[in-house]
């Protein structure tokens, strides 16, 4: 068969074929009496061959070695094309992602584009010192690219800059919070810690009812940061688990705290005490637990907590007894 004639049924053309003659990867075995190539059937099996292993991404020179070398082995060559299949597919994401986040900028012009693109340089760079002047850095001309701020937010290990972050994102208006919220149901505990911290920093409604689902999360400390939050913007749905919080020693000092703090009407202070005497009440409370009651008691104002220092004041742990003592005297002095 000619090449013309082999072109036509292979689809590869004469002058691929000349270039694949050129380079050993296929000799014609015969010739024309007039000097043409003549391609047996065996030629013409191998420049299938030739194009099946080019579609699978190989160069010229790995088809030749995967034809010629004796030695070859196929699941070595399908392993190293996964790994850089692999590599092109995380590049492509990588473009694809920048790409969208620039689009989300909604930029007016060129040097909107520009900006944008520094921006999302610097927030990768391997400078923590760089990292955190992008993230510092006036956006008054150019909004900021929500989607890489919770990126960075979310994988940021430096706590200079993953605070220069939170202040970002509270700086970006509300979009951050629904991102943030897929944060919270990463399968990383730190990921899932740092969107926690970040939406608290956030003062929208959103992030408060995101906040308020978070106090029933699976993650203390995702519940935890939620409690204070919470606790610190008035809302009273924060109470169990910041009496959780008191019990188990979780940063009972600062839900000790969120707790005075909410206990600001009648109403709310005897729910809070009737919420920590009931702890007491159970009798499963250890002595340590006890005066961290006692403590977290001190500044609910009402009968109810009185009572419940009264009573521990007389507690069989001497250590419990003295601090719910002392308690008593500060608030009867007042």
């Amino acid at each position: 068969m000619l090449i013309g004639e082999v072109a036509r049924r292979s689809g590869v053309s004469a002058r691929m074929l000349r270039h694949y003659e050129s380079l050993g990867l296929v000799r014609p075995t015969g010739r024309t009496g007039a000097g043409y190539r003549a391609y047996s059937g065996e030629d013409i099996r191998r420049i299938f061959h030739i194009e099946s292993l080019r579609s699978l991404g190989l160069s010229l020179r790995e088809v030749g070695r995967a034809l010629d070398d004796p030695g070859f082995r196929p699941s070595e060559l399908v392993d190293d094309l996964v790994r850089r299949t692999r590599e092109r597919i995380a590049s492509e994401t990588e473009l694809l992602t920048r790409l969208r986040r620039i689009g989300a900028a909604e930029p007016a012009g060129w040097e909107d584009v520009l900006q944008t693109v520094g921006l999302l340089h610097a927030l990768g760079s391997k400078s923590a010192g760089t990292r955190q002047r992008a993230a510092l850095s006036s956006a008054e001309e150019v909004p900021w690219p929500v989607e890489a701020l919770v990126e960075a937010a979310l994988s940021e290990t430096d706590p200079n800059v993953a605070g220069a972050l939170r202040w970002a994102l509270a700086q970006s208006g509300d979009g951050g919070s629904a991102l943030l919220a897929e944060g919270l149901g990463s399968p990383v505990a730190e990921v899932r810690k740092r969107a926690a911290q970040s939406l608290v920093e956030m003062p929208d409604a959103a992030a408060t009812a995101l906040l308020k689902e978070a106090l029933g999360h699976p993650d203390t400390v995702v519940r935890g940061y939620a409690a204070l939050e919470l606790g610190a913007r008035g809302v009273g749905a924060a109470v169990p688990t910041l009496i959780d919080m008191v019990v188990e020693e979780r940063n009972d000092v600062d839900a000790a705290d969120a707790l005075s703090a909410l206990a600001s009407d009648p109403a709310s202070a005897e729910r809070i005490a009737t919420g920590l005497v009931d702890r007491l009440a159970h009798g499963t409370a250890g002595p340590s637990e006890r005066r961290r009651l006692a403590q977290a008691l001190a500044d609910i104002p009402g009968l109810t907590a009185s009572r419940a220092l009264a009573d521990l004041a007389r507690d069989e742990d001497r250590v419990v007894a003295l601090t719910a003592t002392y308690i008593l005297g500060i608030r009867d002095a007042r």
